[in-house]
C-alpha cells in the first residue's frame, strides 16, 4: 500500500527529509491526510506496527464482537487513497529509536528515515493486572483488531465470561457476550461502574441496564488472582474469598499511553506526551496526537482524552503545526458507546458539575442529562436522543447561555440558542 517502491526508498533515507508519522491509527492517518490538505507536497511516511492498514477501532468492542460488521468495513481508507495522495505506508514496522539531534528515526530492522517534521501517534497499550494467573490462556485484553479476533473466537467457545473492569470497553464486551446468551459477570473494584469517566447517575443507569439483561454486576470486587486448569483460565478470585468460574476473562482496566519512544529521546512526558492545543511537544520539529498525549490546560491541570474526535482534531492541529501554522483544538470533547439497544453520546466534561437536570424519559431509556457548574452548561449525556447530542455540541462550543430550567423543559427549543 502507498507504493512499495516509494516506501522502501523513503525508509532507506534516499529521498529528501519529509514528514514522518509513527503510528498508523486514526490520529496518525489524520496527520498524513491533513498535511496534504494543507498543501504540503513533500514526502509523507506513515509507519504502523500492525499488519493492517489504518482502521476504525471503536467497532472492535461493539459491532465486530456482536457480529454485525465485517472486518473489511473497518478500513478507513482504501489502498488507492495512499497511492493517490503519495503517502508511503509501512505496515508491520516497528521504530526502535528517535534521534532528535540528527533528525532521524531508526527502524528495528536497522533502516534509518530522516525527517523534517515528526508526528508521534503511538497510541496506548492495554493495562495488565499484576496478579498471579495473568498469563493463562483465555485471559485477554482488547485494543487491536487481533485482540478482537481472539476475543470473538473465544466467545464462540465460552459459556461463562468474566469481565474485569466496569469501564466502557468492559461494558461493551459484556453486552456483546450477553447478547450471545453467555453467562456474564462484571467485576469492578470501585463502588460504581464507570468511576473514572461518568457521573454516579449514569453509572447507576448502566448498572441497572446490565443487571436487567441478566448480567451479574459485582461492585467493590477486587481481583486478587486467576486460577487455571491445564494452562487455561478457569476462575477469577476476589478479595472477599469468592471464586467466579470463567471460560474467558476479558481485562478492561484502562490503557497506558505508549510514551516509550518519546521518553527515550527526552521529550517531556507526564501521563502522556505533553502537548499544547496545537499538538506541539517541547521540540519544535515534533508533534504528538491521540491516546499517547496529555494536554496542559490553562488552569495547569492535565487533560487526557481517549476518543476518535481527539485523534482527528489533534491530527489536524498537528499537521498545521508541522507547517508553521496555528490551528488549535479547542472544541468540546465528545464520545459515544453502544450497549444492547442503548446508544450513549457524551459531550463535554461533567466531573466538576454541581447540578444536573433531566430531559426526556428515564423509564423509556430516552433521555439527556444536562450538567451545570455555577449555572453554566459543562456537559450532556444523551441516551437514545441523538438530536440533543448534536445541538449540545453546538451549545458548548458557542458557550450558549442555557439555563437548567430551559434544559429541563421539553417545550424549550434548544436549537434556538445556537442561531
Amino acid at each position: 500500500m502507498g507504493g512499495p517502491a516509494q516506501a522502501e526508498t523513503a525508509a532507506a533515507g534516499m529521498v529528501e527529509a519529509g514528514m514522518v508519522i509513527i503510528g498508523a491509527g486514526q490520529g496518525g492517518l489524520q496527520v498524513a491526510e491533513s498535511l496534504r490538505a494543507e498543501g504540503y507536497d513533500g514526502p509523507v511516511t506513515l509507519i504502523g506496527e500492525e499488519a493492517s492498514a489504518p482502521y476504525h477501532r471503536p467497532p472492535l468492542s461493539k459491532a465486530i464482537l456482536a457480529g454485525t460488521m465485517e472486518e473489511a468495513q473497518l478500513a478507513i481508507r482504501g489502498a488507492e487513497f495512499f497511492e493517490r495522495q503519495r503517502i508511503a505506508l509501512l505496515t508491520g514496522t516497528r521504530v526502535a529509536a528517535i534521534d532528535r539531534s540528527a533528525r532521524h528515526v531508526r527502524l528495528e530492522d536497522g533502516r534509518r528515515l530522516d525527517y523534517r517534521g515528526l508526528a508521534l501517534a503511538t497510541g496506548a497499550r492495554v493495562r495488565r493486572l499484576p496478579i498471579a494467573g495473568d498469563g493463562l490462556e483465555g485471559v485477554l485484553g482488547l485494543r487491536s483488531l487481533d485482540d478482537a479476533r481472539r476475543i470473538r473466537a473465544a466467545l464462540d467457545r465460552a459459556a461463562r465470561v468474566v469481565v474485569i473492569g466496569g469501564g466502557y470497553i468492559g461494558l461493551e464486551v459484556a453486552a456483546a457476550a450477553r447478547k450471545r446468551g453467555l453467562e456474564v459477570t462484571i467485576l469492578e473494584a470501585a463502588d460504581r461502574l464507570l468511576a473514572r469517566s461518568a457521573t454516579p447517575f449514569l453509572a447507576g443507569f448502566y448498572a441497572d441496564l446490565h443487571r436487567g439483561q441478566g448480567v451479574t454486576v459485582e461492585l467493590g470486587a477486587k481481583v486478587v488472582g486467576l486460577d487455571g486448569q491445564g494452562g487455561r483460565v478457569s476462575a477469577v478470585r476476589t478479595a472477599d474469598g469468592r471464586s467466579h468460574p470463567a471460560d474467558l476473562v476479558v481485562v478492561g482496566v484502562g490503557i497506558v499511553p505508549d510514551t516509550a519512544l518519546a521518553e527515550g529521546c527526552g521529550l517531556a512526558c507526564d501521563g502522556g506526551v505533553l502537548v499544547d492545543d496545537c499538538a506541539r511537544t517541547d521540540d519544535p520539529a515534533i508533534v504528538a496526537v491521540g491516546d499517547c498525549t496529555a494536554r496542559r490546560t490553562a488552569t495547569g491541570t492535565l487533560l487526557r482524552l481517549e476518543s476518535v474526535q481527539n485523534a482527528v482534531e489533534q491530527g489536524k492541529a498537528a499537521a498545521a503545526a508541522l507547517l508553521g501554522r496555528e490551528r488549535p483544538f479547542t472544541a468540546a470533547p465528545w464520545f459515544w458507546s453502544d450497549q444492547y439497544d442503548v446508544k450513549l453520546q457524551i459531550v463535554g466534561l461533567s466531573a466538576a458539575h454541581d447540578r444536573m437536570v433531566l430531559r426526556g424519559s428515564l423509564e423509556e431509556r430516552r433521555f439527556s442529562a444536562f450538567y451545570f457548574r455555577e449555572g453554566a452548561l459543562v456537559a450532556i449525556d444523551s441516551v437514545n436522543r441523538p438530536a440533543d447530542h448534536m445541538v449540545g455540541r453546538k451549545l458548548l462550543d458557542r458557550k450558549a447561555a442555557l439555563t437548567p430550567e430551559q434544559a429541563a423543559d421539553e417545550t424549550f427549543p434548544l436549537a434556538s440558542l445556537t442561531r
